[in-house]
């Protein structure tokens, strides 16, 4: 299993710096390789305990449970991102701990058995790893281990790419920014301090980002004078 681990965590490593979405593709399709017993997988994300998004499902019936659990306002993925715990479902049809999603599911999906790992905590909301199988107590105790040791790697390697994600970012604003003070110090013949505060006191007037006004400045093209 060690060896198995540190090649996924290696793969999903290396596309880190392609952005946090293809590293939670990445993150789901190894939970299916690895966590014995699953079928499928996907990524819920939550904001005050309601589903806000279900992020690179292996298939529909992933992502139709995210739906359920929305509709329901209740579900084992909600709770491991809130309660940040793992949670584990022998029998979803028969766990009362969920009455509304347990009707639900054994009208609509197909999903019977499942585990759910905290898998990240931000100011946009919280995410929760599920790994799901079609029959009752199908994922082993085993898999269920492996799935908490790579939700682990997974969720620093997460970090990792939003932290990357943030840092093109800031670069590509300081960039547009820079733009923007080379517009401003052009038009109105002052220097690069004065253009800065100007841009700011645009950007107090409007209630608009420093940011989001240099982009616009930006993009425009210099009038004749």
């Amino acid at each position: 299993m060690h060896v198995v681990l540190a090649d996924l965590a290696r793969s999903m490593h290396a596309k880190a710096r392609l952005g946090s979405d293809t590293v939670l593709a990445e993150i789901t399709a190894s939970a299916v390789q690895l966590v014995d017993g699953a079928v499928s997988a996907g990524i819920t994300v939550t904001r005050r305990r309601a589903v806000v998004d279900s992020v690179a499902p292996t298939d529909e019936v992933a992502r139709e449970f995210d739906l359920l659990q929305q509709q329901c306002g209740q579900g084992p993925c909600l709770d491991a991102a809130w309660q940040h715990r793992t949670v584990r479902v022998r029998d979803l049809v028969a766990d009362d701990r969920w009455p509304q999603l347990a009707e639900a599911v054994r009208e609509r999906s197909p999903i019977r058995s499942s585990v759910s790992y905290e898998l990240f905590t931000h100011m946009e909301g919280m995410g929760a790893l599920n790994v799901y199988a079609t029959t009752p107590d199908a994922i082993t105790d085993t898999g269920a281990e492996k799935g908490y040791a790579l939700a682990a790697h997974a969720a620093v390697i997460f970090d990792a790419a939003r932290r990357h994600e943030q840092f093109e970012s800031a670069l590509a604003s300081r960039d547009t920014i820079g733009q923007a003070k080379g517009i401003i110090m052009e038009r109105f013949n002052i220097d690069a301090t004065a253009a800065f505060n100007l841009l700011v006191k645009f950007s107090q007037d409007s209630n608009v980002s420093v940011a989001q006004i240099a982009r616009k400045l930006a993009g425009s093209k210099p009038e004749n004078t």
